[in-house]
C-alpha cells in the first residue's frame, strides 16, 4: 500500500502541485507584499498541502464533506422582533442543546447575529447526507426547531413540505473547509471518549 508520501512525489502529482503553484503566484502578482513574502517563504509547506489535498465533496443536496462529516451555513433575515426572541431563548438555554443529543448526528451548532441584528449566520457540522440530517430534524426535534427558526423571515415550518427548499435558498456552500477528524462520527466520537474512560479508571485502580 503506497504511504500519503510515496502518493505526494509520484511525478503526475508533482506536476499538478506545480501547476497549482504557478496558479497561486500569478494569483498573488498584485498582493500586499506582506502576502507575497508569505508565498514565498511558504512554498515548502504549501506544497505538501497541495500534494495532500483530495478535492471536494459534497454533502448531498448542498454543502460540502470532509469524510463523514458534511457542513450547513446559512445567512437568513430575521422576522420582525425575532433577533429579540431568539436570543432570549439562547440566552435562557446556556448552550444547552438537548435535543441535538436525540438527532445523534449533530456536531456543533454556531448562532451569529449579523448586522444589527437583522440577519442571523447559523452554521453547523453533522454526520452523513444533507436531506437525511434535515429528515431527523423533522421526525426528532420539530417543536425545537419551530420554536428556534420560527424567528427568521418567512420560516414556512419543519413539517412544511417546502422547507428544504427555504434552507437551500439561504444555505451557502463553504468555500474551504477544515475537519481534523473528519472519519469520526458523533456515535465513534462518544464509543471513543467511554473508552478512553474506562481505560483511565483501570490504569488508576491498577496503580493503585
Amino acid at each position: 500500500m503506497a504511504t500519503q508520501t510515496q502518493i505526494a512525489t509520484t511525478p503526475q502529482n508533482e506536476a499538478v502541485v506545480e501547476q497549482k503553484i504557478q496558479k497561486l503566484k500569478e494569483l498573488y502578482a498584485d498582493a500586499p507584499e506582506l502576502g507575497k513574502v508569505a508565498l514565498e517563504k511558504g512554498l515548502p509547506d504549501l506544497r505538501r498541502e497541495l500534494a495532500a489535498a483530495t478535492g471536494t465533496q459534497n454533502a448531498g443536496r448542498i454543502g460540502a464533506r470532509q469524510g463523514k462529516v458534511s457542513e450547513l451555513t446559512g445567512i437568513i433575515p430575521f422576522a420582525k422582533g425575532g433577533a429579540k426572541r431568539l436570543r432570549g431563548l439562547l440566552q435562557a438555554l446556556e448552550g444547552n442543546f438537548r435535543g441535538g443529543d436525540v438527532v445523534g448526528t449533530l456536531h456543533d451548532m454556531r448562532f451569529v447575529f449579523l448586522d444589527n441584528d437583522t440577519q442571523l449566520l447559523f452554521a453547523t457540522a453533522y454526520d452523513g447526507e444533507w436531506d437525511a440530517y434535515i429528515d431527523d430534524f423533522v421526525t426528532k426535534i420539530p417543536n425545537s426547531m419551530d420554536l428556534i427558526f420560527s424567528n427568521l423571515e418567512g420560516w414556512p415550518g419543519i413539517h412544511n413540505p417546502s422547507v428544504k427548499d427555504f434552507i437551500v435558498k439561504h444555505q451557502i456552500a463553504a468555500e474551504a473547509w477544515y475537519v481534523a477528524n473528519p472519519n469520526l462520527t458523533v456515535a465513534e466520537t462518544r464509543r471513543l471518549e467511554r473508552i478512553g474512560k474506562a481505560l483511565d479508571e483501570f490504569l488508576d485502580k491498577v496503580s493503585e
